[in-house]
């Protein structure tokens, strides 16, 4: 599916982030299952990676970039009128991380839900964020992207445990009468390769397959692997379709941080240049729903990122799901 939003007088106006102070090296990794570090630098790019501690949970890493923002724009939150949270690691199967969100945070008046799209989870979050004030339904929204994967990571996986990590990224997302930061949207998914990556919940059983993994996460690499290295390319061209620009006026790509090498084979596929990626694997693995915000905090931080820039921003994960924005930074 398709979608224009070149109307949408919307735009995000502040951003915040947190990780949690630990960190898990590949040299400690090496230590607990039979890999190195030479090995996972190799096939994914990671070096370390976050890991929340045994009483911190996916609502305190999102209220703590909640509270990054805030401090950093001097932002105020109380007349948020609604809140997203995306993630597939919540404290609880319910109350929601967004509920929790804004009672801590001091939100009065705001609706509050938790949406499941794994790692594009953020990116679906703004999409939905940008058609609710485009809409006039609301004028002020928190998106918020939090994972403590590594609570549901079996570290006997060498598959798996190498990969993910913990941290959390917010936007608030405004009305704006002059200006609109969102450009152009695609979205899509493919169910039927679901078995390919899931957590095992209340049925042991997708489709024909029987499901493992005691509630932690399964992945076959191989198969997500060639599914995002095929659908994100074609996605990124499809986003551009539906905007008045092309893919050479984008500043910046800002992908899911799942594998720096998916992330090179997507750029080498589309044809957009690898040293205009922006990614956040490196220090902080596969953060799921966290990876873009953390990886455009970072351009951010690292004065790559500029008033004005073009970003295009691809989530893609279990599903298996995808989302791509194109947006204009107006900060």
């Amino acid at each position: 599916m398709n979608i224009q939003n070149t109307a949408a007088k919307a735009r995000i106006t502040a951003i915040g982030t947190y990780v949690p102070e630990r960190r898990l090296t590949n040299f400690e990794l090496e230590q607990m299952v039979d890999t190195s570090d030479e090995w996972i630098v190799q096939r994914t790019g990671i070096r370390e990676r976050r890991i929340a501690g045994p009483d911190e949970y996916t609502s305190d890493l999102c209220v703590a970039a909640v509270k990054d923002l805030t401090e950093r724009y001097g932002k105020s939150v109380a007349d948020v009128d609604f809140i997203i949270a995306a993630t597939t690691t919540p404290d609880y199967p319910f109350p929601s991380v967004s509920s929790q969100v804004q009672a801590r945070c001091g939100i009065e008046q705001a609706g509050a839900i938790d949406i499941s799209a794994a790692c594009a989870g953020f990116t679906y979050g703004l999409h939905l964020a940008s058609g609710l004030i485009a809409s006039g339904l609301h004028k002020k929204i928190l998106v918020i992207g939090g994972e403590t994967l590594s609570k549901v990571t079996d570290y006997h996986d060498r598959t798996t445990c190498i990969l993910f990590g913990d941290g959390a990224g917010a936007v608030l997302v405004e009305r704006d009468e002059e200006v609109s930061g969102f450009l152009a949207a695609h979205v899509g998914s493919k169910g039927e390769g679901g078995v390919h990556l899931y957590r095992s919940g209340l049925s042991k059983q997708m489709g024909e397959k029987e499901l493992a993994g005691n509630g932690c996460i399964v992945q076959n690499g191989r198969e997500v692997y060639r599914w995002a290295t095929t659908t994100v390319p074609v996605g990124m061209r499809q986003v551009m379709e539906k905007s008045s620009l092309q893919l050479s006026d984008v500043d910046w790509f800002i992908p899911h941080s799942a594998n720096l090498r998916m992330v090179e084979s997507i750029c080498e596929k589309s044809g957009f240049p690898m040293e205009q990626a922006l990614y956040s694997m490196e220090l902080y693995g596969n953060t799921s729903s966290a990876s873009i915000p953390l990886a455009l905090d970072k351009g951010l931080k690292d004065g790559k990122v500029k008033t004005g820039d073009v970003l295009l921003l691809y989530g893609f994960g279990g599903g298996l799901v995808h989302a791509g924005l194109l947006l204009r930074w107006t900060i």
